[in-house]
């Protein structure tokens, strides 16, 4: 029998080599030996399928409009708001906990003991949680300019970004900028570049995964705003995910590392991004396992 090493069998699975071991480690690679500290997979041996599982008769765009409209706490609304809110604001560089993000949403009012803290913070973290009402409000809608400049206005809203002359809230970007030490796409480019994304991306009619994380390099690279894009793109693909009843996911910040280099590298490598999106995607399935929620991968 002949066999393929872990770096061999990656790019065939379109996965990285982590998810690689992750299938031999826990059995399901048929066949696959571990030589010492090295895998050696057969040729022939498939890609592993992910479990598919319902659950319950609860479907999680219902159950989350349905909480929004009760306002009912302690609930998987009240989780994905403040979860999604302070890891997406945190690996932007926002410096206010998970508690007081959770205070914020819960009591409308800020807990503060020693060190100062940035209103900007506590402005834009009040303007997410209103952002998640709207995607979710507005979950199966088709994804839109006007809706995406909608969600960048909220978002920034009353921050110190809206009082510059240069800096358009609700609108894309007037001057040039990098993300990541790379060039994007430039301001006059910019409606071209998403008006083209957008059209892409709606033709599609049975919308993967893989559709939404393209969707998002994709973004990211034109960078249509002066800030707020990574926030603004991630709230994209929690909408595009609860539209699609494909799992969503947040990315948390201890995948930051592991988020960026994924975009970076995604024309070389979507196996990266991919299987951070995945990570997290198994991290929100437990979250439905434990609100009983319904799911279907």
């Amino acid at each position: 029998m002949k066999y393929m090493s872990v770096a061999d069998a990656a790019p065939v699975w379109n996965v990285a080599e982590r998810t690689v071991r992750n299938y031999c480690a826990n059995g399901k690679v048929a066949g696959a030996k571990l030589i010492g500290k090295t895998w050696r997979i057969p040729e022939s041996a498939s890609k592993p399928i992910r479990n598919t599982r319902t659950r319950n008769t609860r479907d999680l765009l219902s159950v989350l409009q349905n909480e929004q409209a009760s306002k009912s706490p302690g609930g998987i609304y009240h989780k994905i708001q403040i979860d999604l809110t302070y890891n997406s604001n945190h690996i932007e560089g926002s410096k206010l906990t998970h508690d007081q993000t959770r205070y914020i949403f819960e009591t409308n009012t800020i807990g503060i003991e020693k060190d100062a803290v940035n209103v900007n913070d506590i402005l834009e973290t009040v303007n997410h949680f209103k952002c998640i009402d709207i995607i979710i409000t507005k979950a199966r809608r088709k994804l839109t300019e006007t809706l995406i400049k909608e969600l960048h206005s909220v978002l920034k809203t009353g921050t110190s970004d809206s009082r510059k002359d240069w800096f358009v809230v609700g609108g894309y970007k007037r001057y040039p900028n990098e993300v990541g030490g790379k060039a994007t796409t430039l301001p006059e480019d910019v409606p071209q570049a998403m008006h083209k994304l957008l059209a892409k991306y709606n033709a599609i009619q049975n919308k993967t995964l893989d559709d939404i994380i393209t969707f998002h390099v994709r973004f990211e690279a034109i960078h249509p705003f002066q800030d707020g894009n990574g926030r603004i793109g991630r709230l994209i693909m929690f909408k595009e995910c609860l539209s699609n009843d494909i799992v969503p996911f947040i990315i948390t910040d201890n995948m930051k590392l592991f988020y960026y280099r994924g975009l970076k590298g995604w024309n070389k490598e979507k196996g990266f991004l991919t299987d951070t999106c995945l990570s997290a995607q198994d991290n929100f399935k437990a979250v439905l396992d434990y609100f009983r929620i319904s799911y279907t991968v």
